[in-house]
């Protein structure tokens, strides 16, 4: 599990471990370079056993901190980014390797289901707030993407109609509805 902002305190903590690492640690890390899609990606992973026990989260077996180097071939961007998380999954059953492909299976999901309801169907800005309504709405999206993949679309933007059609178009009404549903915007 990645940490967020929202747990300063677990982040503030995991950030000190790779800083200072404590005496008697013995991280180990994996690198990795891919290059694809425009960008060479240079990605390094270091686990560390150092606070197990010492944190108040139940089950905490590793915690572990991620480097990412991506430059864009064609411009020469690079950008840069640190993350942190944590694992129940002991060393033993966890190498660096398996976390980084853990972490990476993680983003996929990401980007296959919370990135397209976050852009395609703009629900960061829904402003649906009361009652059951904004889970309906989490669920109506799923449903959406769903039936777009089932129907053969990678492209879920794509298997849209236009946000303008009339209520009244036939078949992709449905879609119109959900769109308007989310609120102004």
């Amino acid at each position: 599990m990645i940490v967020k902002e929202h747990q300063p305190q677990l982040k503030a903590d995991i950030a000190w471990v790779f800083t200072l690492p404590p005496a008697g640690d013995h991280p180990e890390s994996v690198r990795t370079v891919d290059v694809g899609h425009g960008r060479i990606a240079t990605r390094h992973l270091t686990t560390s056993e150092a606070l197990v026990g010492d944190s108040d989260g139940p089950g905490l077996a590793q915690v572990f901190e991620v480097g990412r180097h991506v430059i864009t071939q064609k411009t020469g961007a690079e950008r840069v980014e640190v993350v942190s998380g944590v694992t129940s999954l002991s060393p033993e059953r966890a190498t660096p390797g398996r976390v980084r492909a853990l972490v990476r299976g993680h983003w996929a999901i990401e980007n296959k289901s919370h990135w397209v309801r976050d852009v395609t169907f703009d629900a960061d800005r829904s402003q649906v707030r009361c009652g059951h309504i904004p889970h309906v709405m989490t669920t109506l999206r799923n449903t959406a993407i769903g039936l777009l993949r089932w129907a053969g679309h990678t492209n879920i933007a794509a298997g849209l109609p236009p946000v303008g059609r009339p209520a009244d178009a036939g078949t992709g009404s449905h879609w119109y509805c959900i769109r308007k549903l989310n609120g102004p915007g």
